[in-house]
């Protein structure tokens, strides 16, 4: 199997077939995903932050990135991401106090 090592490397399919049997054939390398998940980072800084969770938990989730072929931090960091997106998305416009004036008529 080859390791796909850049994005350039990757074709432009005609069809779903053309994609499957291409990565029958091909992986994306590891550190190419990594650089992917850090570059839709929103912040450039990042902050340490301590979060106890279940050792089975974690053993879990350790598991499910190897699988992906990520760094379980990294994936952990994605799916906040994606989850505060839907909140976001999902979550009603409320109008802000300030910018309303009620009339009494």
């Amino acid at each position: 199997m080859n390791a796909v090592a850049n994005w350039n490397d990757v074709p432009l399919f005609d069809t779903e077939e053309a994609e499957a049997a291409f990565w029958a054939e091909n992986r994306l390398d590891l550190r190419l995903m990594e650089s992917a998940v850090a570059a839709s980072s929103e912040v450039s800084e990042s902050v340490t932050i301590t979060l106890r969770i279940d050792p089975r938990m974690l053993a879990r989730i350790k598991r499910m990135a190897r699988s992906r072929y990520l760094n379980y931090q990294s994936m952990i960091k994605q799916w906040l991401s994606e989850r505060m997106e839907q909140e976001l998305r999902e979550r009603p416009v409320e109008p802000r106090r300030g910018n309303i004036k009620v009339l009494n008529g």
